[in-house]
């Protein structure tokens, strides 16, 4: 095969190509004819961009003139109030924790079986004044009472024995006394008689033994009768000695029974029937229901100021805020006491107010996180002021024809929302509380209560007939 088709190349005759002999003098007037009609396509595009330019031109030099838009004046809808001046006290706003103000734990002042006990004495449960709390067998202690008065009661059979004793022996001492008086005047009778001779030597020594022996009377019986007065200040000692050891039984006796001291809410209790208590076993405390106390710290600064003021701040009124969810319950109360130390740890000094709790539809509860309210030191003859109406370092601005003027005051206090100051107000002037970011010297204001009817610019127009054509 490769024989074949070499063979028939090799036969095969290729003829030479020469290219034309006048080539370049055929093809150079198309050339120039092309170059031409460009020419006169860029000329016609100029002639075009030359005419849209030109009539443009004519177009905005030849325009009629437009009726220009009068300048118009913003105008802002704001509100204002009315600068007072007086005595203004801020608020000092801190927190703080209610606390019981009387509480007390009940021990048992004998030992016994518990009998009784109070149905609400349970954690939380209100008990009254002089209710049975708990109560322990009192068979032992009445048995000590009927015993105490029996001793009582013999010891004064006793006394009055004894008082019988003496009455007698002093009747004794007084016959006593008669017959030693006897005998002596019937010795000296014998001793006259002997004188005489009418009476022996013996009648006369048996004269002044009858004398002898009723002075030995006498005298046994003056001993006998000291003997019952002693016996009788012995026994009246004895029955002061059964009384109060009667009083005590009887004392005993009633401390069976625990009684509320005042009225009261249980806070623990360890009192069931059937327990066995010792003396000095604690079995309930309570608290007051109605006397309760709030302890909130003040700052070093904010007491010295109310100190710096009046002296002291004890009797100072704080307004006390419990916020049971968001419904917030007011109470009134009176700082009664100062802390005992220095709160170190909190940076201020603590203070005890008592909460009045008359008239209060809900009653509070020890250790509830409340929010109180101190009235600060007194600033005379300032102007309380909306923080909205103060701009800057101390710059208020009032209404004056419905324009804006600036004020320069001085910021003495912050007071909720509110700053007390001091400066070029007057009373009576009309001070802008809306908040406007473009506030400045003569700026066009309307205020609300005088027809405005939105918070916001507006436009008004310099020229009333231009501002209603343009509308």
């Amino acid at each position: 095969m490769l024989q074949s088709i070499k063979s028939d190349s090799a036969n095969t005759q290729v003829s030479e190509v020469l290219p034309p002999e006048d080539r370049g003098q055929d093809q150079r007037p198309g050339r120039i004819a092309i170059v031409l009609k460009a020419l006169l396509q860029a000329a016609l595009a100029f002639a075009i961009l030359f005419g849209a330019v030109t009539g443009m031109n004519s177009l905005v030099a030849t325009k009629p003139d437009v009726p220009k838009r009068p300048v118009q004046e913003k105008s802002y809808a704001v509100t204002t109030v009315e600068a007072v001046r007086g005595d203004h006290a801020p608020m000092i706003n801190v927190f703080g924790e209610t606390m019981a103000g009387r509480e007390v734990d009940l021990r048992t002042l004998v030992a016994g079986e518990v009998v009784e006990v109070h149905p609400n004495l349970k954690a939380g449960g209100h008990v009254s004044q002089g209710e049975v709390l708990v109560a322990i067998d009192r068979f032992d202690y009445e048995g000590a009472v009927t015993e105490a008065e029996a001793n009582l009661a013999e010891a004064q059979a006793a006394l009055v024995e004894s008082e019988g004793r003496v009455r007698l022996e002093k009747a004794n001492v007084v016959r006593v006394t008669e017959q030693l008086d006897f005998a002596a005047r019937d010795l000296e009778r014998a001793q006259e008689l002997l004188g005489r001779g009418a009476v022996t030597e013996r009648t006369l020594d048996e004269r002044k033994l009858l004398v002898s022996q009723r002075q030995q009377s006498l005298e046994q019986t003056e001993n006998s009768l000291a003997l019952e007065e002693a016996k009788v200040v012995q026994q009246k000692a004895a029955i002061k000695r059964l009384e109060w050891r009667m009083e005590n039984a009887e004392r005993q006796l009633s401390n069976t029974i625990l009684r509320a001291p005042f009225d009261a809410i249980v806070r623990s209790e360890e009192a069931e029937l059937g327990r066995l208590v010792s003396v000095n076993d604690a079995v309930v405390s309570l608290y007051s229901s109605d006397e309760f106390e709030v302890r909130f710290t003040l700052s070093d600064n904010q007491y010295g100021r109310l100190l710096a003021e009046s002296g002291t701040v004890v009797g100072r009124p704080v307004d006390v805020t419990w916020y049971l969810g968001n419904v917030p319950v007011s109470y009134r109360a009176v700082v009664t006491r100062i802390g005992a130390d220095v709160a170190s740890t909190r940076g201020g000094v603590d203070l005890i107010a008592s909460i009045e709790s008359e008239g209060v539809d809900v009653p509070l509860r020890p250790g509830a996180f409340v929010e109180v309210s101190v009235p600060d030191q007194t600033y005379a003859d300032s102007f309380r002021i909306p923080e909205t109406a103060y701009y800057g370092e101390g710059t208020v601005y009032v209404v004056k024809d419905d324009r804006l003027e600036r004020r320069e005051v001085m910021a003495l206090a912050i007071d909720d929302g509110f700053i007390l100051a001091k400066g070029d107000l007057e009373p009576g002037e009309t001070l802008l509380v809306t908040r406007i970011p473009e506030a400045g010297e003569g700026l066009l204001v309307q205020d609300v209560a005088s027809g405005g009817e939105a918070a916001g610019p507006q436009n008004v127009s310099q020229t009333d007939t231009a501002s209603g054509e343009n509308r």
